[in-house]
């Protein structure tokens, strides 16, 4: 079978562990990995912290679970909005 990995990116540790989490209940995928990133000029100017969900499995689960990691995301942004 083959293999894939699956990236998404968003604001914020915490929508990220809910994406996480909405991913994982979507598909049988791993979560390889949460990583954080804060850009060099990140003292400078006022940003939030990039946050990865990296997600491991078959081609059309990790498809799925992105979609749903895509959705958590989307859904907290809605409600974050000015």
């Amino acid at each position: 079978m083959n293999k894939a990995i699956g990236i998404v990116e968003m604001f914020g540790f915490v929508t990220a562990v809910t994406a996480a989490d909405a991913a994982a209940k979507a598909a049988d995928v791993k979560i390889i990995a949460i990583d954080t990133n804060k850009p060099a000029n990140a003292e400078t100017v006022e940003v939030p912290l990039i946050t990865a969900i990296k997600i491991q499995g078959e081609v059309s689960a990790v498809k799925a679970a992105v979609d749903a990691a895509v959705e958590a995301n989307n859904a907290i942004a809605a409600k974050t909005k000015d």
